[in-house]
């Protein structure tokens, strides 16, 4: 049986017009503390990605002009990282970034993170913009509707306290309080 309230399913559209991906989703937990996660990259490695796959930050600069480079890394060692620039990024309200893929170089999107005050919780809501309607395709055939859909779990967990999913021995939470 599935109690998930509706705004914590992670709800993910792609406008059929236009080459765009809006992902969107609610957390039990104040704007400061789910932009933290986002910004943090000691928080961030813990819950952004797919479950079967570790994360590696090489770099992650979260202030506007400042850039980032990760890679996730499968159990077979298959690696796949991703960078981008923050051109802009104001604490608990928005974060502006492009987003590359090193598999696809050319491929680069512009996302805008915007964080909505719900009283105690947040509505957190990405638009990703493409350079075409292939490539948006593209990108949404990459897997990346489960790799959102599990990071945005592993999210919840982090920021509620929920068993762990990570190795490591550091608590869920630990850093993460208001």
């Amino acid at each position: 049986m599935n109690t998930t309230h509706r705004g914590h399913e992670t709800q993910i559209e792609a406008d059929p017009a236009l080459p765009t991906i809006l992902i969107a989703r609610e957390f039990d937990a104040p704007p400061e503390r789910v932009f933290r996660a986002y910004t943090d990259p000691d928080l961030l490695v813990r819950w952004l990605g797919p479950r079967r796959m570790t994360m590696r930050i090489d770099v992650h600069e979260a202030r506007t002009g400042g850039s980032y480079r990760y890679v996730h890394r499968e159990d077979d060692g298959t690696e796949y990282g991703f960078r981008g620039v923050f051109h802009e990024v104001r604490p608990d309200e928005r974060i502006v970034q492009t987003f590359a893929y090193d598999g696809f170089p050319d491929g680069v999107s512009l996302e805008t993170t915007l964080f909505e005050d719900l009283g105690g919780r947040t509505r957190v809501t990405t638009t990703s913009l493409m350079a075409s309607l292939d490539a948006r395709d593209a990108m949404i055939r990459s897997g990346m509707r489960r790799g959102a859909t599990e990071g945005h779990e592993r999210l919840d967990e982090l920021l509620g306290g929920g068993p762990s999913k990570n190795p490591g021995s550091r608590s869920e939470t630990e850093g993460l309080s208001s």
